[in-house]
């Protein structure tokens, strides 16, 4: 199980709920996909019992301060964080253009993914991603707005805001990377829920 969330915005009390549900589902990583905001909320996370991989949101101005804070529990860096877990491919970023950008180049490439990297000077991706990269799983944040689809194979996530501030509800996202085994043959199952908190 892999836990997700973005935009906590200072919602403590939401990143406490948040960590329990993570603890009691027994995760083996849990992803931000940015704006903590402050880095004494990034410091409830400290409270899982896995580790936590992140990216900077555009409301996180004290960068230092969250790389300091994530040294004993994780990483975050600049997005895009790209990386493998459980035998699954991830790509996160706050911002849903580049995730929006990938699929639609994926599209129209035949699923070879995006052609060229660049980036702006406020460090977001502004082209492409990884020449013939492919993606289990996207996840970002940045809208507010709680979203799972499947486009081509790929499991898009935005796990809504953990913070509430924006709609008045508290969300993240479990997702169940099941290996089934059936008739011989092995398949991976890759569901996703999203859950208030």
């Amino acid at each position: 199980m892999i836990g997700i969330l973005a935009d906590s915005h200072d919602n403590l009390i939401a990143l406490r709920r948040a960590v329990r549900l993570f603890n009691d589902a027994k995760c083996s990583l849990v992803i931000h996909a940015g704006d903590f905001v402050a880095p004494f909320a990034a410091r409830e996370l400290r409270g899982l019992v896995c580790p936590v991989k992140g990216v900077f949101g555009n409301c996180d101005g004290e960068k230092p301060g969250l790389v300091k804070v994530f040294q004993d529990m994780g990483e975050i860096v600049v997005a895009p964080l790209v990386f493998e877990h459980d035998g699954l491919r991830f790509l996160v970023s706050h911002l849903n253009a580049p995730v929006e950008g990938y699929l639609k180049t994926r599209r129209e490439t035949g699923g070879k993914g995006l052609l060229s990297t660049g980036r702006t000077s406020r460090g977001c991706v502004s082209q492409a991603l990884f020449r013939d990269q492919s993606y289990d799983v996207l996840v970002f944040g940045h809208t507010h707005k709680a979203e799972v689809r499947r486009e081509g194979g790929v499991v898009v996530v935005n796990p809504g805001e953990a913070g509430g501030w924006l709609h008045g509800k508290s969300t993240a996202a479990l997702l169940d990377n099941t290996v089934i085994s059936k008739a011989g043959s092995r398949f991976r199952s890759i569901d996703v829920e999203i859950i208030t908190i």
